[in-house]
């Protein structure tokens, strides 16, 4: 495995104890479909959640946050159709949460969330 897919599980994994250490309850990680895929799909409550997960080992190139423009929340919200779809579910509310994880392999990686994003 590369290091560069080392580095995005291992930030995958942190986000999602992050996740279910608010309470969240993770249903399902690296749901893929032809159109795309999504990192994270949570429940908070009535409401289903799409996490992206951004992971960085600096911020040499930016924030991560920084990487999810506009065109990626678009995509990130008919995957979450997609997914209620492919799940049969009917989620009336749904929002789609970012979360970034800075991890430089030496201290503690640090985790940060931002809720209903676009």
């Amino acid at each position: 495995m590369r290091a560069k897919d080392v580095l995005g599980r291992r930030g995958e994994d942190l986000a999602a104890g992050f996740l279910e250490s608010l309470g969240m309850r993770v249903v399902d990680r690296n749901w893929r479909c032809r159109d795309g895929e999504i990192d994270i799909v949570a429940l908070d409550g009535d409401a289903l959640v799409i996490a992206e997960v951004k992971t960085r080992k600096s911020l040499d190139y930016g924030h991560p946050f920084e990487a999810v423009d506009a065109e990626k929340l678009a995509r990130l919200h008919r995957l979450a159709a997609a997914w209620c779809r492919d799940h049969e579910l009917r989620m009336p509310l749904r929002r789609v949460d970012v979360i970034a994880v800075l991890d430089d392999g030496i201290g503690q990686p640090a985790v940060e969330h931002l809720r209903g994003v676009g």
